[in-house]
């Protein structure tokens, strides 16, 4: 064992977070009270690999849908992110979030509404900071322990079978036949097998063993016609150098070399795809409450060298602390990266998305004795402001927390590693809506956020790379095939966390809660195959998104209230939104214009490049003359002459609409028909943009009985 650290606790994180401890020492647990046939000839419905908050989110599902299953953690710790420091919640709005997430956070809420949680500050000092969300029923920041404790409890009353510290053999331990996965071993020699599997690990282990593809860094703009993808130094604004600072050792002469923390060479082709992945960290609880603080320990290899760029970036006027502290309850922390300089270890984890377990050990002991040290000079350097100094040794590590690991978590903040490239990737487009993800499983509702990638010199001065953040959109759905591998290598393996998704679109989905809803959604998907006996890149849509709504997942996006803007459970007549219709071309999502059905509305922007339908479908209950419309928004900058066509019982008709005219924000819709249909007969509807020279909007259709 390498001895880092002066504290002994602290050295026992290395054996703690990724398993350097002895396999002998690995002995799987179990939980409920069950007894562990993990290595029998028993075959599993679902086996699910990473017990991060997706995983635990899709272990529940299962269990609750009936569904034999076992979660493993390679890892002592369960709950990742969620659990291992990330109590600042980050998703934006929470309405976007429903189904065992928002369960999780409700459960939160009611742990913190009992007057014993409140040991070392009282409830009305804390909510006099950032608190609570304004519904009441949930809380959104919260204490390492009581994250842990919650998903624990939630797994014991789901009857999960969770084996903890079982790492995947990565060598050929997975067992594949006729395009699916039989069963997997691992290292320590034992065989799960099971009718479907779920990777929800954050390095995406088990579908790259399995063979699927999958990408590791930035891939070009080009690749997926996006604009903030690969090497951005136009788009590094933030976490930047205000202040110029000399990166060489001696000042002024670049053959004396550079200091540490910075790399050798230019940026990169702007644009231009990379291997390079954005910064980790560890999200730091630490504590002021003299009773429960202990001291930072200083690491035995501790050396200020490494830190002159930092020194001398407050000897060019730079005076804050570099981080971001976002208080959690009891007097606690969660404190990320923030400034130039700060606990993001830039390029020092280029290697770890397809590293074996020991060079990701090595990468997470750097990590660990970088910012460790960070904090060390913070505190101690007589080079860094006194103001710094004095508010950094203001904090210690809680005696209450992570205690197993010397009080420092043992979840690295790994932002993206391995990511699945599947039957659908999503992209800058879906996020800023100018496509629609098909078949929703569950929304995304954060910034498209990249951190730092490089740390690089332009004209003598260091500079840093690779910082995106764009937002101004609203919630937006996730395709459900972006959790599925191309059909061709795996028929039955689920990846909800390192999804299908390019740098900069993850970038936005990579959100705990997000996790938690694909999660459950992806094991909705694995137990309603396995009922209907299908693959899942054949199961019917309609039948998961009946199973998830009832489950309480969001699958589109409502606004807040506004004039104009009508629900369709207020609306007569069998409503189809545009979220649930069959799209072919490159269709755009706004909500400048009202009225509109729901979420916003479908518009081609006026490029005929190619082709644009939207084809909207309902099963017609009972036999009678059916009234058919159609919703948009006019305007003067629309189609005069949009082609619809409808197919309803033995006719087929197609007329033409102007959409400059003839619906209003009372009336969203405008009849294009009416109808003879038997019962149980499908009607269609389908918008086109063929012919067209403006703008054609496509929203919802309504189907209303008239006789």
């Amino acid at each position: 064992m390498i001895r880092l650290l002066r504290a002994p606790a602290l050295v026992s994180l290395l054996a703690f977070g990724l398993s350097c401890a002895p396999r002998d020492e690995l002995a799987p647990r179990e939980i409920a009270g069950k007894p562990n046939s993990i290595g029998s000839d028993r075959e599993y419905d679902i086996v699910i690999y990473g017990a991060t908050s997706g995983g635990i989110a899709a272990a529940i599902q299962a269990r609750r849908m009936g569904k034999e299953v076992v979660l493993i953690e390679p890892s002592s710790h369960i709950g990742g992110l969620t659990t291992g420091g990330l109590g600042a919640t980050d998703i934006g709005n929470k309405r976007a979030i429903g189904g065992i997430s928002r369960e999780f956070y409700r459960r939160v809420a009611a742990h913190y509404a009992k007057p014993d949680s409140w040991v070392h500050e009282s409830p009305e000092a804390y909510r006099s900071g950032r608190g609570v969300d304004r519904d009441p029923d949930t809380m959104w920041t919260f204490e390492p322990k009581v994250a842990t404790a919650i998903y624990r409890a939630m797994l014991v009353e789901a009857e999960v079978e969770l084996v903890e510290r079982e790492r995947l053999d990565r060598d050929g331990g997975v067992t594949k036949d006729d395009g699916r996965i039989r069963s997997i071993r691992l290292e320590s020699g034992r065989e799960i097998r099971g009718r479907i599997f779920i990777d929800a690990t954050y390095e995406g282990d088990l579908f790259a063993a399995a063979g699927v593809s999958y990408h590791v860094g930035r891939e070009a703009n080009a690749t997926y016609g996006e604009t903030l993808n690969g090497v951005q130094t136009r788009n590094a604004t933030k976490h930047q150098f205000l202040h110029d600072v000399d990166p060489y050792v001696v000042r002024g002469d670049p053959s004396s070399g550079l200091l540490p923390e910075i790399h050798d060479g230019g940026p990169g082709d702007e644009g231009a795809g990379d291997h390079r992945v954005q910064a980790y960290c560890f999200r730091m609880c630490l504590t002021d409450a003299p009773e429960n603080r202990l001291p930072i320990p200083k690491p035995e290899s501790y050396d200020a060298r490494r830190y002159e760029l930092l020194l001398r970036y407050f000897e060019a006027g730079f005076d804050e602390v570099p981080w971001h502290n976002v208080r959690m309850p009891n007097r606690k922390t969660d404190i990320n990266n923030n400034h130039a300089f700060s606990t993001d270890h830039i390029g020092a984890n280029y290697g770890y998305p397809d590293g074996s377990y020991e060079e990701r050990e090595a990468i997470v002991r750097e990590h660990l004795e970088y910012q460790l040290g960070l904090l060390w000079c913070l505190a101690n350097e007589e080079r860094v402001p006194e103001a710094v100094r004095a508010e950094v040794r203001r904090w210690g590590l809680p005696k209450d927390e992570y205690t197993d690991s010397g009080h420092w978590t043992p979840q690295i903040y790994v932002r993206e590693a391995r990511r699945l490239v599947g039957d659908r990737v999503m992209t800058q487009h879906h996020c800023q809506g100018r496509e629609i993800a098909p078949e929703p499983i569950g929304l995304a509702a954060y910034t498209m956020d990249s951190h730092n990638v490089q740390r690089h010199v332009v004209s003598g001065v260091a500079r840093n790379e690779g910082d995106v953040q764009v937002g101004g959109f609203p919630p937006y759905p996730i395709a459900y095939r972006s959790l599925l591998p191309k059909r061709a290598e795996c028929r039955n393996l689920l990846v909800p966390v390192s999804l299908s998704a390019s740098h900069i679109a993850f970038g936005s989905i990579r959100m705990e809660p997000v996790f938690m809803v694909l999660g459950q959604s992806a094991a909705t998907a694995a137990a309603l195959a396995l009922d209907e006996g299908v693959d899942l890149h054949d199961l019917d849509y309609s039948k998961l998104r009946d199973r998830l709504l009832a489950d309480g997942q969001v699958l589109e996006w409502t606004p807040e209230p506004r004039a104009g803007v009508h629900l369709p459970k207020d609306l007569e007549g069998i409503i189809v939104d545009d979220t649930r219709a069959t799209l072919e071309g490159t269709w755009h999502r706004s909500l400048s214009v009202v009225p509109f059905i729901a979420s916003g509305y479908l518009h081609d922007a006026a490029e005929k490049s190619t082709l644009a339908r939207a084809t909207f479908r309902a099963e017609i209950p009972e036999r009678g003359r059916w009234e058919v419309s159609i919703a948009y928004s006019p305007h003067p900058n629309r189609d005069g002459a949009v082609p619809v066509t409808i197919r309803a019982g033995s006719e087929s008709r197609a007329v033409r609409v102007d959409q400059r005219t003839g619906t209003s924000a009372a009336e969203p819709f405008r009849v294009v028909g009416t109808f003879e249909i038997a019962q149980g007969e499908t009607a269609e509807v389908v918008i086109s943009n063929e012919g067209t020279t403006g703008h054609v909007i496509a929203d919802g259709v309504r189907f209303r009985r008239v006789d």
